[in-house]
């Protein structure tokens, strides 16, 4: 009872995860409806992001100096050129800005890009599970229901423009939110010989013209 009742007591806080755009090249927008007024605190997502997709460090870094976007990834050193099974998973903490037309909703984007694959048998896609973020509140000078609202081990301060440490907080009784799919184009084992044999094709063909070239207008 004692359980229902605090479930009861506590709104539910809703999210809502797009991926925006075509192809490798996407943007993950995150929206946040608060089940109760967050006044003074800042609010986060918690975005786990799994070896298929990435954020680049250096677009990030750029995007926060134009002041376009603020986030913060962990680990901060990410290989943008490995494919999907050789890269490893990483958790991506963005700031959310207030939304004018919600008075408790909060919302943030953030350009992503899918890793390449592996060739897949019979198919012509990957698929990339994008699980939902974690809602975090950090209330320097706030206060929330202990009811409702617990301690959650993220160590980075409040805002990414400080490096000021504060305790950051999550709901308790967390809803369930629904996953994202990302469908990421891959290759066909089926025609493996023919790219094979194709490439070997061109290669040899280009550089057959660059010696020709070479050898007519060089100088030995």
């Amino acid at each position: 009872c004692v359980t229902l009742d605090v479930q009861a007591a506590c709104r539910d806080t809703t999210v809502t995860q797009e991926l925006l755009k075509e192809g490798f090249h996407r943007e993950l927008q995150v929206k946040v409806e608060l089940g109760e007024d967050a006044g003074g605190c800042a609010v986060a997502a918690r975005v786990p992001l799994p070896p298929g997709i990435f954020v680049d460090p250096y677009e990030l870094a750029t995007l926060q100096q134009h002041n376009l976007t603020k986030a913060v990834l962990f680990p901060d050193l990410i290989d943008v050129e490995a494919p999907e099974y050789l890269a490893r998973a990483v958790v991506l903490l963005l700031f959310l800005e207030p939304d004018a037309r919600c008075p408790r909703c909060f919302r943030a984007a953030v350009p992503v890009h899918a890793r390449y694959h592996r060739p897949a048998q019979g198919t012509h896609e990957a698929l990339v599970l994008l699980e939902s973020p974690e809602v975090l509140l950090c209330c320097c000078h706030g206060h929330l229901s202990a009811e409702c609202w617990e301690p959650a081990e993220v160590d980075t301060p409040c805002s990414s423009d400080t490096t000021s440490p504060c305790q950051w907080h999550t709901t308790k009784h967390r809803p369930a939110y629904e996953e994202s799919m990302l469908r990421v184009p891959v290759g066909l084992r089926e025609h493996s010989s023919l790219v094979c044999a194709l490439t070997l094709l061109t290669t040899g063909l280009c550089s057959g013209l660059i010696l020709a070239a070479a050898c007519k207008y060089g100088h030995f």
